[in-house]
């Protein structure tokens, strides 16, 4: 499985002759391919073309006195050993362009994402990866970013909103590709995935600042750290999509997966138990029951696509969210 799409670099010298015979060339062999114009202006001092393939495949490509190749196809043989840089790696002109012809092209082909800019700019780098590109558009799409009992409309307007603070900008290719690069659509992951950016939200509206994915000397990630603080997240899907019975047993059986590994070997982190892909009938349940998760400290909490979320906390947690709950 390939993943989020990122840059490569050469730093041999190019002409259209050349990308004609190295490029096009094997690609038009393998799929059918065109080379067209750029839609967007190149870097200054850089000449840029668009290979676009019959399966829907695009490269992007632009040289000077090197050269910058981004594609989601398959990478032609004379630039198997150059080097890959992310969005943030690459110069700031090059980045700045391809991304511009990234959404220029989102813009062809999904006008109702690029509707919410700063969620498409955010996960271009998934939106245009080679094996995940179908699947990330139509969880967007079909399932509202991963919010029950609401529309599109109000999902990624939620997400855009967040983003649109840049709170997450310095984490992006770690945070977007956690939405996965993979060719079938994984309901239950994606919605896990989007629990990181609900408590990610959550812990930015309680003022607090945070660093995610913290990789530890147990061999473990956490999600988060705030402070002194360690924090994982977990998403529980309601019990009409698993085996428990009810709302608060959901809840119990996914915690018991995160004690007996991560939180085992951190004791007093702060386990975020996101209810958001509880229904409003489920979610009542448990607010009225507010049930031990069976960790401590934990926070129990629902996000609504309008902003607003419900909660409780069991145990001493360290985090001033108590207050918005």
């Amino acid at each position: 499985m390939a993943g989020p799409i990122r840059f490569r670099r050469s730093h041999e010298g190019w002409s259209r002759e050349r990308i004609e015979q190295s490029l096009l060339r094997p690609l038009d062999d393998s799929f059918g391919a065109e080379m067209r114009d750029a839609l967007v202006s190149p870097p200054r001092g850089y000449e840029a073309v668009r290979l676009e393939m019959d399966n829907g495949d695009l490269a992007l490509f632009c040289w000077n006195d090197g050269a910058y190749w981004l594609g989601n196809t398959e990478t032609p043989s004379t630039l198997w050993r150059t080097d890959k840089e992310t969005f943030d790696e690459a110069p700031f002109e090059v980045a700045r362009w391809a991304q511009r012809e990234l959404m220029a092209t989102l813009e062809r082909e999904e006008p109702w994402l690029t509707e919410y800019r700063y969620l498409a700019w955010f996960f271009l780098p998934v939106l245009f990866s080679k094996d995940g590109r179908e699947t990330t558009r139509r969880f967007f799409r079909d399932h509202a970013a991963g919010f029950p009992d609401a529309d599109r409309e109000e999902g990624l307007a939620f997400y855009d909103a967040f983003l649109r603070t840049g709170v997450l900008e310095d984490y992006r290719y770690t945070m977007a590709s956690k939405l996965g690069t993979s060719s079938a659509v994984d309901l239950t992951r994606m919605q896990a995935t989007m629990g990181e950016f609900n408590a990610a939200w959550l812990l930015h509206e309680a003022g607090h600042d945070f660093v995610p994915e913290v990789e530890l000397e147990s061999g473990h990630a956490l999600d988060f750290r705030v402070g002194d603080t360690l924090v994982e997240v977990t998403r529980p899907q309601p019990p009409s999509r698993r085996r428990a019975g009810t709302p608060a047993s959901a809840l119990r059986e996914t915690v018991d997966s995160k004690t007996e590994t991560q939180l085992r070997a951190h004791e007093g982190a702060v386990l975020m138990v996101d209810c958001t892909s509880f229904r409003d009938d489920e979610w009542a349940s448990v607010l009225a029951e507010q049930p031990a998760p069976g960790y401590r400290p934990a926070v129990v909490f629902r996000v609504r696509p309008e902003g607003e979320v419900e909660g409780y906390t069991t145990g001493r947690v360290p985090l001033d969210v108590q207050d918005l709950l």
